[in-house]
């Protein structure tokens, strides 16, 4: 059977008239937080698709080509591909590290949150489950983009997921006077996600911070709340 190339893959399947619906979506006008960034209209169950074609004949190089080009789709898919290796090489940590290590040296190219946020979690928070965290912390502190620190965020989601909340809130209260919305977002969905788990926890949380929180974090923290008790918040 004949190699399927990822790269070819992906811009064989361009769709001019998504174009513009799709730079719009993901703000790519001046001064937005995507500017610049160029897309071939490809929807996200179609790059799905092609991943699942491809992943299995993807190596590193063809993964370094995929993540250094200008379609975002290309990048998507390149993470995607990662995530796919990643999970299929349980009884290789060297291939599973060389993924993590090739996911994190790779961060200036994980520039918009459908990238963070399809990656992250499954890839970086799988494999720090049973190990230590601290590069979540130093990303969420002191990362160079607010995409880096979004990875810092959205991670614990994996953590969620297994119960553990912990590293959820400490983040969020690194994150919590940040200035760009895209982080309120983040932060607050992971805050709404860990109250899922234990509302008691998040109610814990939000009581000595609620008052001072961005508003948009509060709102996507306590969007699960029965509505009274979204009002009371808000009024505070």
């Amino acid at each position: 059977m004949e190699k399927k190339v990822l790269y070819d893959e992906m811009i064989a399947r361009r769709d001019p008239g998504q174009v513009e619906g799709l730079s719009r979506f993901f703000k790519t006008g001046p001064g937005q937080y995507g500017e610049g960034d160029v897309f071939l209209g490809i929807k996200v169950p179609v790059t799905r698709q092609v991943v699942k074609e491809c992943w299995r004949d993807t190596d590193f190089e063809e993964l370094e080509r995929c993540i250094a080009s200008g379609f975002h789709e290309v990048r998507l898919a390149a993470l995607l591909v990662l995530v796919e290796i990643y999970a299929h090489a349980k009884k290789d940590a060297v291939l599973q590290q060389r993924c993590v290590e090739f996911y994190l040296s790779h961060t200036e190219r994980i520039n918009n949150w459908d990238l963070v946020d399809l990656s992250c979690y499954p890839l970086l928070g799988n494999h720090l489950l049973n190990r230590d965290r601290g590069i979540l912390y130093e990303l969420a502190e002191r990362g160079k983009t607010v995409w880096e620190q979004r990875i810092g965020i959205v991670t614990t989601m994996q953590f969620i997921r297994h119960g553990e909340l912990e590293d959820t809130f400490r983040i969020a209260d690194i994150l919590l006077h940040h200035p760009h919305d895209l982080i309120h977002k983040a932060v607050g969905w992971m805050l709404r996600e860990a109250g899922k788990r234990d509302k008691e926890a998040l109610v814990a949380w939000l009581a000595p911070r609620c008052a001072g929180m961005p508003r948009t974090m509060l709102r996507y923290a306590i969007e699960k709340f029965p509505e009274e008790e979204r009002a009371e918040y808000l009024k505070k």
